[in-house]
């Protein structure tokens, strides 16, 4: 019998005699008694594709097209082989491999692949219990601190002028419970007892927080000694004045970087609180402006690998992921504008309802707030 894709050409032999050869590029049937050294034309070598050519490693060939990819014929003459060729190796991602595990795998080196964790598990990870708060470390660059020694030495100046004008005769001490009255030099040095905490009123009952001596009559509790000792404050120092900053975030595969742009923080008085899924900022500039945020971060972060580097126009807080996943915004939920001295405007009656999306593509995201802290 003689046919296309058949070797041989006895008439006697049946199809059932006939076994597949498996050497690339071949793919005839043959007769097992009749394999002759160059029986069998196929490619020893292995597939090739590169920059959308296709070939062998083991002839020169080379084609754009599939088709003709499989029709190249083989290079090489030899003996037909009817065994399957071996299966690509796997790797056993169930654990490690010890030293009963057959020869043929211990000359391939285990790689346990792992992708990035998906929203829902990450969401499932998070913490369920409110974590205790701990500081981050705080950079100060070297030209800021310039400029802090430049506001120092004038501030120094400013505040011999004004303590010599408003310290006069007759002014009472600012400290809670104290009714000392500045007399001049004489009770300059003088001890002050005063009442570090507030007062309370619950039930009837009158009591400053700090010595917890209640009463119900109201001119008693003025008249209670103050249970601390200090010196008198004659000057009320300025108020903090609470700002509305405005700050933005970007991130990579393994940081997110928030950016508030506070320019001269205070280093002493700036305090930046985390733990794994929340951030509270505490940002002093500009001797008594003072910028406060909370965030419940949408990932979870590894507080120990985190950073805040201070410069002359803003605060840099560098977060590290615990997880390499892109972030879908900064904050687990978008909270409302909160724009300080400000009034939002009203819609006219019966306009529309415009609803937008919040979600960020991750690469960049502005806040809310959109006040530039000069």
């Amino acid at each position: 019998m003689s046919s296309q894709g058949v070797s041989g050409n006895n008439a006697q032999d049946t199809p059932d005699k006939y076994v597949l050869c498996y050497n690339k590029g071949c793919g005839q049937r043959f007769l097992p008694d009749g394999n002759a050294a160059d029986s069998c034309l196929f490619h020893p070598g292995f597939p090739i594709f590169h920059d959308a050519l296709k070939g062998w490693s083991c002839c020169r060939k080379r084609t754009t097209d599939f088709s003709e990819f499989l029709d190249i014929k083989g290079c090489t003459k030899g003996f037909h082989s009817n065994e399957k060729p071996a299966e690509p190796f796997k790797a056993d991602v169930s654990g490690s491999k010890n030293a009963s595990d057959s020869a043929g795998s211990k000359s391939c080196t285990e790689i346990i692949v792992r992708g990035p964790k998906s929203a829902e598990k990450m969401q499932k990870e998070r913490p369920r219990t409110p974590e205790q708060m701990t500081p981050l470390v705080l950079k100060v660059s070297r030209s800021l601190e310039q400029e802090l020694e430049k506001l120092t030495l004038q501030s120094n100046i400013e505040s011999e002028v004004v303590d010599a004008s408003k310290t006069l005769v007759g002014t009472r001490c600012k400290h809670s419970g104290c009714k000392e009255i500045y007399q001049g030099s004489e009770n300059e040095g003088a001890a002050c007892m005063y009442h570090p905490g507030v007062p309370v009123f619950h039930e009837g009952m009158k009591y400053w927080s700090c010595c917890a001596i209640k009463t119900t009559d109201f001119n008693e509790f003025l008249e209670q000694k103050g249970c601390s000792t200090g010196t008198h404050l004659w000057v009320q120092p300025p108020e903090k004045q609470k700002v509305s900053c405005r700050y933005d975030w970007h991130q990579t595969s393994s940081l997110v970087v928030i950016t508030v742009y506070a320019k001269t923080a205070l280093p002493d008085l700036t305090k930046v609180l985390a733990n794994r899924t929340q951030l509270d900022i505490q940002i002093t500039f500009q001797e008594k402006k003072e910028f406060s945020k909370q965030l419940e971060l949408w990932g979870v972060i590894d507080t120990s690998s985190c950073l805040v580097n201070m410069l002359p126009t803003k605060v840099e807080i560098t977060l590290k992921k615990s997880d390499p996943v892109t972030w879908a915004r900064l904050e687990l939920s978008v909270a409302a504008p909160q724009i300080a001295n400000e009034t939002e405007p009203r819609e006219p009656a019966g306009a529309p309802v415009v609803n937008i999306e919040e979600d960020s593509d991750g690469d960049l995201s502005w806040s809310e707030d959109e006040e530039f802290c000069d």
